[in-house]
């Protein structure tokens, strides 16, 4: 298979894990309305997921770098499906909540061997444009999932949405297994002699993968938090219906999209995956004070610069989750590291669903904005804390 196929291959791979793993979020509110039931239940689904797709993230990049990397994101695939389908006959949220923990860990046996999968079949730049078109792929499917989600509702009922989504993994699982089973991966023995060094604490605390572990902890709070909670957000602040809301929050991967080469040149600028990083948590930041001082004036002020925040942190993640795991190719663990530093997103998704659910009940949404301006503040820290640590890891490749 040539490598233009190949890598539409990896970039629909990843549009379907993201169908089958964002769905549950645009519905969130309208499951809120339809069970009667609190934001805090009602994200405990979405936490518990993001719980187990972050430790799941360290065990999947273990094995990805031990095993064929596609395999394993077959499993994954074929997982997620039979959860999401198994959606619509669940009798409770208790139920739910509990199965989707279970997607959460099918969802982690993806990221880590994509990224092994890309990095043996691209190089240099190539690399970098071919993880920048996946990270598109997943923003394009947040737009289908949120953009058809309340015509699926109307239709159907909200149930209706993990059927649709999950009827498409299940092809899908299918059509990779038949377009990756002549693939000429390397096995864990075949890669031996060749890739068996062990990373240094050393070298990890020399390079900065600390900070940069920590920084991504933060990116993940406004990213997914953001993303979450939006529609929810929309519908309290604005007084808007339920649609309205989850329609409204297309716009976030809309921006991500349209930006994908604003980020992808600013890290090209810069040539250095931390300093980037530190320019969008500094964006975000701005954006951030811009909703304080104008604080439910404006809906589509309020809507427009949280698509910035994302927009950024989306940026960040590309920095540092998609292009920091393949300075690490000299050592053979590309997908160990992807999965430790992807965990730490997660670890960010996990606590800021449930937080600010309890902090918008709690104290109100203006209160929960400024904790989002504290976030990206210490985010810019971190990264400018190991800019320079991380200049002298790279130059070592």
């Amino acid at each position: 298979m040539n490598q233009k196929k190949l890598g539409f291959l990896f970039c629909a791979v990843y549009f379907v894990s993201y169908i089958t793993r964002m769905n549950y979020a645009a519905v969130l509110a309208e499951i809120i309305v339809d069970l009667g039931i609190s934001k805090q239940l009602a994200s405990i689904a979405v936490t518990g997921s993001f719980i187990t797709y972050g430790i799941g993230q360290v065990f999947s990049g273990v094995i990805g770098d031990k095993f064929k990397a596609e395999k394993v994101i077959l499993f994954g695939v074929v997982g997620t499906s039979v959860v999401n389908l198994s959606m619509v006959f669940l009798p409770n949220i208790y139920a739910i909540n509990a199965l989707w923990c279970v997607n959460g860990f099918f969802q982690s046996l993806l990221w880590p061997p994509l990224v092994r999968l890309v990095s043996e079949y691209f190089s240099g730049y190539d690399y970098a444009k071919q993880i920048s078109r996946i990270s598109q792929a997943s923003y394009i499917a947040t737009v289908t999932v949120y953009a058809l989600s309340p015509f699926i509702i109307h239709l159907f009922s909200w149930k209706g949405v993990f059927a649709v989504f999950g009827s498409i993994g299940a092809v899908f699982s299918i059509i990779w297994y038949m377009g990756t089973k002549k693939l000429c991966t390397a096995s864990s023995v075949q890669r031996k002699q060749s890739d068996s060094r062990k990373i240094p604490m050393s070298v990890m605390i020399s390079s900065g993968m600390i900070p940069i572990f920590l920084a991504t902890v933060f990116q993940g709070f406004l990213k997914d938090g953001i993303t979450t909670w939006m529609p929810t957000y929309i519908t309290e602040v604005f007084n808007l219906d339920t649609s309205v809301s989850i329609l409204s929050t297309t716009i976030l991967p809309i921006f991500s999209v349209l930006s994908l080469s604003v980020i992808t040149r600013i890290g090209k600028a810069i040539n250095n995956e931390v300093k980037s990083a530190f320019v969008f948590f500094v964006t975000a930041l701005c954006c951030n004070i811009v909703i304080i001082a104008l604080f439910s004036k404006f809906a589509v002020l309020d809507i427009t610069a949280m698509a910035l925040i994302t927009s950024c942190m989306h940026g960040v993640n590309i920095m540092l989750v998609g292009n920091v795991p393949v300075h690490f190719h000299r050592f053979g663990k590309v997908s160990t590291i992807s999965g430790i530093i992807n965990s730490a997103t997660y670890i960010g998704s996990a606590v800021s669903t449930y937080a600010f659910a309890l902090i918008s009940d709690k104290f109100g949404w203006n209160f929960t904005v400024s904790a989002w301006a504290i976030i990206a503040s210490l985010g810019a820290v971190l990264c400018l804390t190991c800019i320079r640590k991380w200049k002298g890891f790279r130059t070592n490749d």
